[in-house]
């Protein structure tokens, strides 16, 4: 009877990993092509007319808003942030590739990632990888998680290119995402690595 109930425990997790990640590669995942589902807007352009563009040290580059106001943060980075009474309403960096993170693993990788800065209560919304960028794949994350300063949703891409690899990321606050969205996805959508 005990090893009936192992058996039987042992399958129904089983079950529930492959449910899990179908719900995931349904999400907007894609091995080829163009992404889809929750990553359909990701069709990568370049600027919008009026836009600034942020540089990294080492050449990646991405574009945005007007009135939003490049900040320190990382050396090596680039970072902007729409800022309203001393508050960050969104933000967006450019990231060097610094680990061991790769197309494949990105998924998991930045969740892990994310905890490991002390971020609470992660929750994984949607991924997609291998999919074409501007200048190469890129496989992304949408996610949201509780800082100390408040709770946040971010889009995080790596993005492989010819010659390098570097991250993107794009946050608001959970109640600013609607209002900051359309900016924040075409500023990850002018992304070079």
């Amino acid at each position: 009877m005990g090893r009936t109930r192992v058996t039987v425990g042992l399958v129904a997790l089983a079950v529930g990993a492959a449910l899990l990640i179908a719900a995931i590669a349904g999400n907007g995942s894609s091995t080829h092509g163009r992404a889809s589902g929750s990553f359909a807007w990701l069709r990568p352009a370049a600027a919008p007319t009026g836009w600034n563009v942020a540089r990294t040290p080492g050449g990646s580059t991405f574009a945005y808003p007007p009135g939003w106001r490049s900040i320190k943060t990382d050396p090596g980075t680039a970072s902007v942030a729409l800022l309203r009474g001393g508050r960050i309403e969104a933000y967006l960096n450019a990231t060097p590739r610094q680990g061991g993170e790769t197309l494949a693993d990105w998924s998991s990788f930045r969740p892990h990632h994310n905890l490991g800065e002390g971020d609470r209560g992660l929750r994984v919304e949607a991924a997609t990888k291998n999919v074409s960028f501007r200048s190469g794949r890129a496989s992304c994350v949408i996610d949201s998680y509780t800082t100390s300063k408040d709770h946040y949703r971010e889009i995080a891409c790596l993005v492989s290119g010819s010659g390098s690899s570097a991250v993107v990321v794009a946050t608001a606050p959970v109640e600013l995402w609607t209002r900051e969205a359309a900016a924040l996805r075409r500023a990850v959508s002018t992304f070079t690595p």
